[in-house]
């Protein structure tokens, strides 16, 4: 299957009722040509559309389509008249959705294209003064930190954005910014101070529901999260065994729809496996994982295979070598495609 095919034909037919918002004929405006309420939200259903898409299809699928929205709510901004306080949730939802192209583009590997967005994002936030939209940016710079081995660096964006969510007292938000500080603490071999963080980010989701509520783009988050936070420091730490267990149920709890990060658990899983010396069930998990994957348009998806085949790479058995051979074999499959 072609899959960026399938992905168009089940969201581009115009004609189609379960077309998602972002792509529909938006309502017209009223006589006088003002933009109002029910306009705003029909163009925030698009934001919504767009995190389902990117939960279930990864950010290299779905790219086009937050590009695409974002130049119609700049059209809007930019050719219609509206109240001011519409302006200003007008101009934040552009904000929001410049930094989802950051993490799109992140996502696809792409990450100066994602840096660039990020600090239009940013310049957004300070001009409006949205500490929410600053949270989000900071969350996701600081992860791309991490993983490209800069960890000093993500720190102190994961600070910059607990500090911010502190002032705003919303836990979730302090849970995802502890999980941010627990990585980069990690990459830093800073276990102790690491395993604190981590603790802590379990701590503040006992305080889900209290506080100022979380924004729509930290509903992923969650004990499965911090779950795999705990695998990712055992990693870190060189203690795979140990990282085992805390995959397996992160990957047992993740949701269905979360096709993008379920491939990534699932590719983590069987990396850490051949890791901890279980080669065998690395190497099966690793090759039943490819069946999993044919809806999926993600860059950091396809880098974890990359490390899974580069980890089995070494072992002289039958079954790493075929493993290896399909992890190769879909690969290049995939970048052709």
């Amino acid at each position: 299957m072609d899959r960026r095919a399938f992905l168009t034909d089940s969201l581009g037919a115009a004609a189609s009722v379960s077309l998602p918002a972002h792509l529909r004929p938006l309502t017209p405006p009223g006589k006088s040509g003002s933009v109002g309420t029910a306009h705003l939200l029909e163009l925030r259903e698009g934001l919504h559309s767009l995190f389902q898409l990117d939960d279930a299809y990864g950010g290299a699928a779905v790219r086009s389509l937050a590009l695409r929205h974002l130049r119609r709510v700049s059209r809007v901004i930019d050719t219609s008249t509206y109240p001011d306080t519409i302006g200003r949730q007008l101009k934040l939802l552009a904000g929001e959705i410049t930094g989802w192209c950051g993490w799109l583009h992140y996502d696809a590997n792409n990450q100066d294209t994602a840096r660039r967005y990020w600090g239009e994002a940013l310049t957004t936030a300070a001009t409006l003064g949205d500490a929410n939209l600053e949270i989000l940016v900071f969350s996701q710079m600081s992860l791309q930190a991490s993983c490209e081995g800069r960890p000093q660096d993500g720190l102190d964006l994961a600070r910059a954005g607990q500090e911010r969510a502190t002032r705003l007292g919303s836990p979730v938000l302090q849970s995802i910014m502890a999980c941010r500080e627990t990585r980069a603490l990690s990459g830093m071999a800073d276990g102790k101070t690491a395993g604190r963080r981590l603790s802590d980010a379990m701590r503040f989701l006992d305080y889900k529901g209290r506080g100022r509520p979380s924004s729509e783009w930290a509903a992923f988050h969650g004990p499965t999260e911090v779950e795999y936070c705990q695998g990712l420091l055992y990693n870190e730490l060189g203690n795979h065994r140990a990282a085992v267990p805390f995959f397996r149920a992160s990957l047992a709890h993740q949701r269905s729809s979360y096709g993008r990060n379920r491939a990534l658990y699932r590719l983590m899983l069987a990396n850490t496996l051949v890791k901890a010396d279980e080669v065998e069930e690395g190497a099966a998990y690793a090759v039943e994982t490819l069946g999993h994957l044919d809806e999926v348009e993600s860059g950091r998806v396809m880098r974890r295979l990359a490390e899974v085949a580069d980890a089995l790479r070494p072992v002289d058995t039958a079954s790493a070598k075929n493993a290896v051979e399909q992890l190769d074999d879909y690969a290049r499959l995939k970048s052709a495609a």
